[in-house]
Order: C-alpha cells, then structure tokens, then sequence
C-alpha cells in the first residue's frame, strides 16, 4: 500500500531526494543520478533539464541525527535544472507508521561548478518543513546552507564540505568525503551501463559532554536527542550534570552505492554502515546498517 502511494506521489509531482543535493557525494555536483546515462552526451550544453525520483530506506540519516526517528521512510521528488549548473528542488518524505501521510518536506537551491578536471565548487540551501502534528514526534523546521570544494585526485574524488544548520541556535558541521566512481563499458546499444561509487565520510560537528555527580559521561549529539527541535531535552539540567559543548568528531559512515542506467532513467541501490563517535546511550537509533532504494527519471 505505501510503496503504491509513492509511486503515485512521485508521478504526481513532488524532487530529487535534497539528501542528494547535500549528500551528493556519491556523484561529481554536476547532475542527479538519471542525468549520467551513455545517450545523453549533449545535455550538459542543455539549457533547461527535469528530474523525477522516488524510493525509500529503513532510516533516514541527516548530519548525525535520525531524520525518521529510525523507522523506514519513502521519498518522491522533482527537480529543475538549469545549464547544468542551478538546481531547484522539491521532496515530500513519508515516514512508516506515522501520519499525515506526508511527514515533512524539502525545498532545495544548489549550485555547482566545475573550473577544470581537477577542481569543482557547490554551495547549497535547504528547507526542511514538518507536518505540524509530528514536530514534536521527529523534529522542528530547520534550514542548512552548505558550501563544498571538490578535489578530483583520479585515483580519489575528495569533497570537503562546511555548513551550518539554522533552528534557534546556529549548529556548525564539517563532513570530508572520499570516494572512488566507476562504471562499465556500455552496451544495449549503448543505452546502458552500471555505475558504482564506494566510499567514507567523516562527519563533524557539535557535540555535548555530560557529566553527572557521580562522575559518568556520556557523549551525545548537540543538543540531544533531537537536534533540532526548539523545545530541547536538557534544557533545564539539574544542578547534578554538567552540559559542555565542544567541536569534535560525530560519526563515520561507509556505503556502496551501485546503479543501472538505460536511456532515461536510473535505477540505485546503496548499502551502507554508520558507526557514532559518540556514547550508544546518544546515538539514539543514528548507527548501524542502512539501505536505501531509488528511482531517477529524465523528463527532459
């Protein structure tokens, strides 16, 4: 029944996953996944393109924190590009065993550049709206603007990324990103080919030291939780724990994403594992293995 409704909600008309916009490490920032296929030689002269994509994971992992609150979730999307540079996108999300059916919503504006074979730059901005019956279920309305430098090594492509994430409090994050992309010889006419894109993130940011009276710490994502929620947890401490906010390491993450490309669309799949940096009590359902299943679309 769910998978039916996304499918519907895709060809209906809601963006390219804006994790991809943000996320979009697996790929060089010069299009979404459905724009790399063996026909389309001339679209980068293009100077109008749209997207459409669909699918789903068992958790949706966003700068160290669980966007789903660890339940499987889907996603439909469109997006706009313009001379393969300029990016506008839309996301509706559903979340498992939650309603209104469409949990929150992204917006998203990104620009890429590449200024030779070796050395690209991307700046992004992202919306994220919840459905007010779930912000206190998942989390609070946030933006994050991000700017990335690429560095291609030909052996390794290289991405270090710094954004910062507007609820309330401004959060800082610095992710470097390695990967390793490569593809098969086309064939059926030189329509297909299978691409894949191994590779490790480092992610970085807030996180909090608590320490109680009797001397136990625990290390926990900034500011808890849910870090993103106006209302936080621990906002108040008792005069028996000490809350300290330093910049270190958040988590590790590793995937393989492996995709199929025929004509005009893609087909993704990317298995990956999560290991926190922090204390398992803070984690709170941000490690272990994730999977996640998409479909890209070339309309135009």
């Amino acid at each position: 029944m769910i998978r039916n409704r996304i499918r519907l909600y895709t060809f209906a008309g809601s963006l390219v996953l804006q994790t991809l916009a943000v996320y979009a490490q697996t790929q060089p920032p010069s299009a979404p996944p459905a724009y790399k296929n063996a026909t389309d030689t001339a679209a980068q002269n293009r100077m109008h393109s749209f997207y459409a994509g669909t699918g789903g994971g068992n958790n949706l992992l966003y700068l160290g924190s669980t966007m789903s609150q660890g339940h499987g979730f889907g996603f439909a999307s469109v997006s706009y590009g313009l001379m393969d540079k300029i990016y506008f996108s839309a996301t509706g999300y559903t979340v498992n065993k939650l309603s209104p059916f469409t949990a929150f919503y992204s917006l998203g504006l990104s620009f890429n550049h590449t200024f030779n074979s070796w050395f690209d730059i991307s700046a992004g901005f992202s919306r994220y709206n919840v459905s007010a019956p779930l912000r206190d279920t998942l989390f609070d309305n946030f933006s994050y603007a991000d700017v990335t430098l690429g560095f291609d090594w030909k052996i390794l492509y290289s991405k270090i990324s710094a954004g910062s994430l507007f609820s309330g409090d401004k959060q800082f994050y610095l992710q470097t990103r390695h990967s390793r992309y490569f593809e098969t010889p086309s064939f059926a006419g030189g329509k297909a080919f299978f691409s894949f894109d191994p590779y490790i993130n480092i992610l970085s940011g807030t996180v909090v030291s608590i320490e109680t009276s009797g001397d136990v710490k625990e290390t926990t994502v900034s500011p808890g939780f849910r870090p993103w929620r106006k209302k936080r947890q621990g906002s108040n401490p008792s005069p028996v724990t000490t809350y300290n906010e330093y910049f270190g390491l958040m988590e590790i993450d590793f995937g393989f994403p492996a995709a199929f490309s025929y004509d005009f669309f893609t087909i993704e799949l990317e298995p990956g594992y999560v290991i926190p940096l922090y204390s398992l009590e803070g984690s709170s359902g941000t490690g272990g293995f994730l999977f996640m299943a998409s479909l890209f679309l070339k309309i135009f």
